[in-house]
């Protein structure tokens, strides 16, 4: 699992590496090269405190004067002061990220997808982290069921802040039910908890039809917009369901009658929130506005895309950005080779509107490749979640070309790796055409399709 630490350096996290403390890198220039710290070493404790995990450390080492203890690889123990500005980095960096094992989840969500993965795949897949300080540190969902007392005491003492929140339902008795977990009753006294604590929120709404929408939804949405401004915003996402769903219970998914209902509901919602808070306050994940067959918002009303993470407005920015890099290749230039783009089915028709854009300013031989899920199920339409055989399976049916782009969404992050374990490199093997890998941003594809590769700025 890569993310960006703290510090700003990429990092995977071992989620079973059980040697918190032991050092895996040291920042050249920095504190702890000059004091000689090295690789291999191990942090015992900071001003005589243990350090239990990266917030902990992240907290204890802030201060303009630190003692720290390191035990060396050859056992010796050193002793060190530290006199630093103050929030300065030390530039330490472990082999566990978060130094200490990452805490799983033991809810049974009706929804959950990572239970509805077939078997064989690898073991990493099937982790459920539900730890507040992935939360912090990489920006995943919590629900809060998974955590203590003293657990929560933490967040509101070291300021772990933002925190985003799987909250599906606030009435008890319904989120106990999705959840399967009893723990999912007290979401609501938690955040209450959090807000009066100035603790800033994120939340997102996994909805269900015949579940949590409806009256449901309106509880929901009710109950939240109390904890505005810690609440600051709300994503609804739709529920994805793969066709590896056995002992599971049988959910519906959003088709475009039941999204027309909902966008009703929520642009009423907005209205009044937008009269009362001065904020939209909730917002649909572009999967609905392509599903509900509806014009995406203006850029502006997305109100800064502080929940691009979970889809909101990822197309509207793509769209925006591909618009300004028109204006900065000037006349209609000619791309040298021929080109697919394959994507979900989800997106193939705004992926087609964005190339027929692209056409009109570039001579290019480039043509939009929607490719079926038959690994997870045909009603798992985004490019996320192909596979590299369900891509390769797609592509040969049609003639060969010089180039394939694929979208970064569907490479684990900061790979190459697809979802099934194939290589970019085993594509073009078995295709015989170079990959191309786009970002979400118009004017990589721009680039891409000009200099099969982006352009150095």
């Amino acid at each position: 699992m890569i993310f960006y630490n703290l510090e700003g350096v990429k990092m995977e996290i071992n989620l079973y590496n059980r040697n918190k403390n032991l050092i895996s890198d040291v920042e050249e220039g920095s504190i702890a090269e000059e004091l000689e710290i090295e690789v291999g070493d191990v942090l015992v404790s900071i001003n005589d405190q243990p350090v239990h995990d990266i917030i902990e450390y992240k907290y204890l080492i802030s201060d303009e004067y630190i003692e720290m203890v390191i035990e060396k690889r050859n056992g010796e123990i050193w002793e060190l002061e530290i006199e630093k500005e103050y929030d300065e980095r030390i530039g330490m960096f472990f082999t566990n990220p978060l130094i200490d094992k990452a805490k799983s989840c033991r809810n049974k969500c009706m929804f959950c997808f990572i239970d509805q993965l077939p078997k064989g795949m690898r073991d990493t897949l099937y982790f459920k982290d539900d730890d507040s300080r992935l939360s912090f540190l990489q920006g995943n969902f919590i629900t809060l069921t998974n955590m203590s007392d003293e657990d929560l005491d933490r967040i509101i003492k070291y300021r772990i802040s933002p925190i985003n929140i799987s909250v599906h339902a606030t009435e008890p008795d319904l989120r106990v039910k999705m959840l399967s977990n009893p723990n999912a009753a007290k979401l609501y006294d938690r955040m209450k908890r959090l807000y009066e604590a100035n603790i800033e929120m994120n939340c997102q709404i996994v909805l269900i039809p015949g579940v949590n929408d409806g009256e449901h939804l309106d509880i929901t949405l009710n109950d939240l917009s109390k904890l505005y401004p810690s609440v600051a915003s709300v994503a609804i996402v739709p529920i994805g369901l793969t066709k590896h769903r056995e002992h599971l219970p049988t959910l519906e998914i959003f088709d475009e009658a039941k999204t027309k209902v909902l966008f009703k509901q929520i642009e009423a919602r907005q209205k009044e929130f937008m009269n009362r808070l001065e904020t939209r306050f909730v917002f649909l994940s572009d999967e609905f506005y392509v599903v509900g067959k509806k014009e995406l918002l203006k850029f502006d009303e997305y109100e800064g895309f502080p929940l691009i993470e979970n889809g909101v407005g990822l197309l509207r920015t793509f769209e925006d950005v591909l618009d300004n890099s028109f204006k900065k290749i000037g006349d209609k230039k000619i791309a040298e080779g021929s080109f697919y783009l394959a994507t979900g089915t989800l997106a193939k028709d705004f992926i087609q509107s964005m190339v027929n854009k692209i056409l009109e300013n570039i001579e290019a031989n480039l043509e939009v490749i929607a490719v079926e899920n038959d690994f997870f199920g045909k009603t798992i339409t985004v490019a996320g979640l192909l596979t590299g055989r369900d891509i390769i399976n797609e592509i040969k049916k049609h003639d060969k070309r010089d180039y394939l782009i694929i979208p970064r969404a569907m490479l684990r992050s900061d790979h190459t790796v697809l979802l099934d374990d194939l290589d970019v490199s085993d594509l073009e093997e078995q295709l015989n055409m170079k990959v191309l890998i786009a970002e979400n941003d118009g004017e990589n594809l721009v680039d891409l399709i000009l200099y099969g590769k982006s352009k150095q700025k």
